[in-house]
């Protein structure tokens, strides 16, 4: 297995652990992984395996994301059937990594079960979880045709829209992924946003 550095309060150990137990390629995810730390310590991270079903095949999709000091680190590994670039099956993996400084938003939202239980020491039980981090290099373009309060208007007035962030999104969810996923992924968020704080 590849080999990330150990140090007391470093987690590289848990990370390689999280990656192999998914069983998907974990030398190569591995290795990706430690190429984009470059030696740094891991302070936090979320691994999730996600399959896909396209027409009659299962295609795997794992994400690993790793916090350390300064950096977070995005990882994407894919597995393709043969085709018109390569005749046997491959997979591809990307890795970006992300200065903290540069995160500009960190969204989580939580899906409660039966809130009307939590409270007086019951914790809410967070069902699914979805994390949206965005620092600004992809934004998402919503246009229609923008439109007057007369109903009997026929004159172009162009197009109105919305622009977003659309950086990065991950979900977790109890029934889809088995019990462990969302604090993993709350765990993540908590860090992340702990890092990430200004002032």
């Amino acid at each position: 297995m590849v080999e990330f550095r150990a140090t007391r309060s470093d987690r590289s150990r848990d990370l390689v652990r999280a990656i192999e137990q998914t069983g998907f390629y974990p030398e190569i995810v591995a290795d990706a992984v430690a190429s984009a730390l470059a030696g740094e310590e891991v302070v936090a991270f979320h691994v999730h395996h996600e399959p896909t079903f396209d027409h009659d095949e299962v295609r795997r999709h794992l994400t690993v994301v790793v916090l350390t000091g300064g950096r977070l680190i995005v990882a994407h590994t894919d597995d393709h059937a043969p085709d018109d670039l390569l005749p046997e099956p491959y997979t591809t993996t990307s890795t970006e990594t992300v200065p903290l400084a540069e995160v500009k938003s960190v969204v989580v939202n939580r899906y409660v079960a039966q809130p009307e239980r939590a409270g007086r020491g019951v914790r809410p039980e967070v069902r699914e979880a979805v994390l949206t981090v965005g620092w600004g290099m992809v934004s998402r373009v919503d246009l229609e045709p923008a439109v007057c309060a007369d109903p009997e208007c026929t004159a172009d007035h162009g197009l109105s829209g919305t622009l977003s962030g659309d950086d990065f999104s991950i979900r977790a969810s109890v029934a889809a992924d088995g019990p462990d996923a969302v604090p993993s992924l709350l765990d993540f968020a908590e860090h992340l946003q702990r890092l990430t704080r200004r002032g």
